[in-house]
């Protein structure tokens, strides 16, 4: 056989060894089969003008506005589980703190539907794809890039922490500060909740996954809607809600105080009714920290604790989960963003099992 011949045979070998190697170094572990996915408004109001609508004239009056509601981007996989996962962004995020992460890497949305869950990604209103609100609202661009670093615990600027577990390349952080995305209208915990309570009154049954601001009014929610079978909490930081008389004293911080809100036996009762478990990452304070850029963190576990221990003596079942305490450390404000997301996903689809939810 001539040596140009052994080349030709050769070449098709090594693109099969490449494709091997390829394969078997891919993270993504196997073939994403989607069954359906789509978008859709969700929730929200209508406002009306007075008058009758001038076709020539084209004022506002006699003309409608829809606002206030939320977006929600959905796909379900093949073969897919019981409950489907509906994921609320943080303050000053949208959905898409939940898909690529900033180095590249599959988020919680693909890592969760390559599980065999349906998962729903919201924008809530007044923000992100669901931006047409029904109040007015200003826009100020203020350069705080670095404020945020610090508050979501990447480090104290422009040192990052010796262990975190977030990619410390220069692009990776352009990423990050550019999935920030600011508000079109005030933020109102009813006008949020009652869109997300009305995405479930659609899709039926299912797990509300949420990030920080969103954690206190996935409280709310889950108060008003029955469908929402689980509760998993990634970093709460505000509207921690107690029984009326049961409120522990505000909690003070260098980044300010941290209140607890009295709600009716009745209402709290709600919450007693659904598993909830609540994520906190690492380098939190266990002492108080003239950075308010971790203090703030160390009140809100602490009211997290509480707030937990509450539920649980009203027949409830909620969990705390700091990192560290389970040999998991690094993680800042957004766990399942970070480069162990995989390990934080699999604790949170082990505590799924647990509580039969998959």
């Amino acid at each position: 056989m001539n040596l140009q011949l052994k080349a030709k045979r050769a070449i098709p070998l090594l693109m099969f060894t490449i494709l091997v190697i390829s394969a078997c170094t891919n993270q993504k572990s196997s073939t994403l089969m989607i069954a359906e996915q789509g978008s859709f408004a969700v929730g929200g109001t209508i406002v009306k003008k007075e008058g009758t609508f001038d076709p020539i004239k084209l004022k506002s009056d006699g003309q409608t506005l829809h606002g206030d509601h939320a977006y929600v981007f959905y796909q379900t996989p093949v073969n897919e589980r019981k409950y489907p996962m509906v994921m609320w962004h943080g303050y000053g995020q949208f959905s898409k703190t939940w898909e690529s992460t900033p180095d590249g890497r599959e988020g919680y949305q693909n890592i969760f539907l390559r599980k065999g869950y349906g998962v729903y990604l919201i924008d809530q209103p007044r923000r992100g794809n669901a931006g047409k609100g029904t109040q007015a609202s200003t826009y100020a661009p203020e350069p705080d890039e670095q404020k945020w670093f610090n508050i979501f615990r990447i480090g104290k600027w422009p040192e990052y922490f010796s262990n975190v577990q977030f990619p410390t390349d220069p692009a990776s952080l352009d990423q990050y500060f550019r999935q920030m995305t600011p508000d079109i209208g005030p933020i109102d915990i009813n006008v949020n909740a009652n869109a997300v309570d009305a995405l479930f009154d659609k899709i039926g049954d299912g797990i509300l996954v949420t990030h920080s601001h969103s954690g206190g009014m996935g409280w709310q929610a889950a108060m008003q809607n029955p469908h929402i079978k689980a509760i998993v909490s990634y970093e709460p930081g505000s509207n921690f809600v107690f029984p009326e008389g049961k409120a522990p004293a505000p909690k003070q911080s260098s980044s300010g105080a941290l209140s607890a809100v009295e709600i009716s036996l009745a209402e709290f009762k709600k919450l007693t009714q659904i598993p909830i478990v609540i994520y906190y990452g690492d380098n939190i304070p266990q002492q108080p920290s003239g950075n308010p850029g971790q203090d703030g963190w160390r009140v809100r576990l602490e009211m997290a604790y509480e707030w937990a221990n509450t539920i649980n003596q009203y027949g409830g079942d909620a969990t705390v989960v700091h990192l560290p305490k389970v040999g998991i450390y690094g993680n800042t404000h957004f766990p399942f963003s970070d480069l162990n997301n995989r390990d934080i996903a699999e604790l949170m689809a082990d505590w799924l099992h647990d509580k039969k939810l998959d």
